[in-house]
């Protein structure tokens, strides 16, 4: 009788280590994809938003991108508008919508008050800009030298003039709520009032 000789099957070590560590290559980049595809969906302003203006859904666009830990800094777009929402500064167009700068309209500051202008604004005085009002209080024969009633109002919009009297455009401002009396008044007393582009801090 002849007998069968079973030769053993020796494993090769390099294929295994080879098999290892083309695995552990696979786990790694599908690990890597995963962590970058963690996207968040978040609001980006469709054009300039002043500070004040009410935060509306058809003035925000959504956004799908990429941030990490930064992603609880910016406006979600998978929770509600809250109604009354408001801006406390203004955001670009295309500008991702910073959480820090909505607020309740109750818990702002700032107030809003529309002024018609003189003439012709300078280029400067345009949404987003800052602007110092100057006021010239009525007297029997003219008007008294001039001042800064309001420093540092920010322009939330510029609109044409209302109606062929009028001499320019009309400007709505967001200021601080306790120079909104000085103003209003004069408004109410036919002060000269003119716009003049705030200095730079510098």
């Amino acid at each position: 009788m002849v007998r069968r000789v079973r030769r053993s099957r020796r494993v090769d070590v390099r294929l295994v280590v080879g098999l290892v560590l083309v695995a552990a290559s696979v786990l790694g980049v599908w690990v890597l994809v995963g962590g970058l595809d963690r996207s968040v969906r978040v609001y980006a302003a469709r054009d300039t938003l002043a500070a004040g203006s009410k935060l509306e859904r058809a003035d925000l666009d959504l956004v799908e991108t990429v941030l990490g830990d930064r992603a609880a800094r910016y406006l979600s777009a998978d929770a509600p508008l809250e109604a009354g929402a408001v801006l406390t500064r203004t955001v670009g167009p295309g500008e991702l919508v910073p959480s820090d700068a909505v607020a309740d309209a109750d818990a702002t500051d700032s107030a809003a008050v529309v002024v018609a202008s003189r003439g012709a604004l300078p280029a400067a005085v345009e949404p987003g800009a800052v602007v110092d009002v100057w006021a010239a209080d009525a007297v029997e024969r003219g008007f008294a030298p001039p001042a800064v009633l309001v420093p540092g109002a920010e322009v939330a919009s510029v609109s044409p003039p209302d109606g062929p009297a009028a001499d320019g455009p009309l400007v709505e401002l967001r200021l601080d709520r306790e120079r909104l009396p000085l103003l209003l008044e004069a408004l109410a007393s036919g002060d000269a009032i003119d716009l003049v582009p705030a200095r730079a801090a510098g």
